[in-house]
């Protein structure tokens, strides 16, 4: 677990920097692939948003900084990066909490983990109370094999970013 706390602050300049390259990276997309871009933005939270960030706060005990995060972005859709990035809205991520349950994260007693996104690719995204960022190995949330990807959602969203910048000079989009 992380001892650093995301800030408004923080996820304000965030989305801004990673919302520019987005655009540099749509331009004259399909000329380069010969297909229009997909859906590739960093949505600003609107009061639906933070209502539904509220209630996920009180029904799930999320943690603190997915609670911040929802209060500023509500939702993150990178399609055309790699197989695509995709963070859910808070209220997405309630349905996924409705659906599916709490998401059992190792050895303990209590399951706890919640679907907070997806690569594309079928692998889930899933926040522990400590604000653990794991990834499940294959597509299936019965029992998943999960892999720590990120200390806290901050050193997630550097590595989003990262994996933007490595996609746009490369084409590869990185680990996640």
């Amino acid at each position: 677990m992380s001892e650093r706390s995301l800030s408004p602050h923080w996820l304000s300049s965030w989305a801004s920097t990673v919302s520019d390259a987005l655009n540099h990276m749509t331009e004259g997309f399909e000329r380069r692939h010969g297909y229009p871009p997909g859906t590739n933005l960093v949505r600003s939270a609107d009061q639906d948003d933070q209502d539904a960030a509220r209630a996920l706060a009180h029904d799930a005990q999320a943690p603190d900084d997915l609670i911040t995060l929802y209060d500023s972005i509500g939702e993150i859709a990178w399609s055309d990066v790699g197989n695509g990035y995709f963070l859910h809205s808070a209220g997405d991520t309630r349905e996924m909490l409705a659906a599916y349950g709490a998401i059992p994260i190792g050895n303990n007693a209590e399951p706890y983990g919640l679907v907070i996104g997806t690569d594309g690719g079928g692998r889930n995204y899933i926040t522990d109370r400590q604000g653990v960022i794991w990834r499940t190995r294959t597509a299936t949330l019965d029992e998943p094999e999960l892999d720590q990807v990120a200390n806290d959602l901050q050193h997630f969203l550097e590595q989003l970013q990262e994996s933007l910048t490595r996609f746009i000079a490369t084409g590869e989009p990185g680990r996640l």
